[in-house]
């Protein structure tokens, strides 16, 4: 059980990245053995003492010194407080919770799907499989708004060497129509089945993803979305966060489709009329 009360964390530094956006990188003031254990995908609690408290992605997770990241979005209640803080500020930290990607031992052909922010989710276990090169295929389908929109450039450039990286945008550079990542995936799928797919973005973009995969001969069991919704306290208790009877906080944010596709059906039973 993850505590109540925040650990004591300092803001070591931070870089703009995208229209919005910041990657913060800190450092748990008394790091434990444990908290290398996070499982990317999973998310922390940040607080900005006086202000408030707010759940967020990890892009890379807590090494044996407790330094980590975490990609920011300036919206909000919370994130503009800490958008206005200095390397050196104390921060409060509770983590990790939720459930994270799943293990992808003995897996060749993995297929990423990401929207927007929704990437830094996955940075983590791209990282991972990159380093346990074991997968005989890796391919990246990234999609954002326009450029400005894009994010983890630095990581991205890293990846290149490392796996098959597929970019499309909504609005080019020179303000013409682009596409969606919908596009490229379908070609992937047509081309040769992967046999697992993660996404993370648009709740309704992942929707289309999985559907599309599906339509291939996908089955749902091979398919999993990060599922953000609501996400505040990060133990099941306020009840804000729940797909269909679950709490996306624990038994999410990463749900198996078809287990996401169960906690959907209670959702609409649930409101149909008595």
């Amino acid at each position: 059980m993850v505590s109540l009360v925040p650990r004591p964390m300092q803001l070591l530094e931070f870089h703009d990245e995208g229209e919005g956006c910041r990657q913060f990188s800190f450092a748990l003031q008394s790091p434990r053995p444990g908290d290398q254990a996070v499982m990317p995908g999973q998310f922390f609690m940040l607080t900005v003492p006086g202000v408030g408290e707010a759940p967020f992605s990890y892009v890379r997770p807590p090494d044996w010194q407790g330094r980590f990241s975490a990609l920011i979005r300036k919206e909000g209640a919370m994130s503009p407080a800490l958008f206005g803080l200095e390397p050196g500020a104390r921060l409060g930290y509770r983590g990790a919770f939720g459930i994270g990607w799943p293990d992808l031992s003995g897996v060749r052909r993995v297929l990423v799907v990401a929207g927007g922010s929704g990437l830094a989710a996955l940075a983590g276990l791209i990282e991972a499989l990159i380093r346990g090169g074991r997968q005989d295929a890796l391919t990246l389908v990234y999609g954002a708004r326009s450029p400005g929109h894009q994010v983890l450039a630095r990581e991205r450039a890293q990846w290149r060497g490392a796996l098959e990286l597929i970019e499309i945008l909504e609005r080019r550079e020179d303000g013409r129509v682009g596409g969606s990542p919908l596009e490229p995936l379908q070609a992937q799928l047509a081309a040769q089945l992967p046999e697992a797919v993660l996404c993370c973005g648009p709740e309704p973009m992942m929707q289309s993803a999985a559907e599309l995969c599906l339509v291939h001969g996908m089955p749902p069991t091979a398919i999993w979305l990060s599922i953000e919704r609501r996400l505040e306290c990060g133990m099941g208790r306020c009840g804000r966060c729940h797909v269909g009877r679950s709490s996306a906080c624990q038994e999410g944010p990463v749900y198996r489709y078809d287990r996401y596709l169960d906690r959907l059906a209670e959702e609409q039973d649930a409101r149909r009329p008595c």
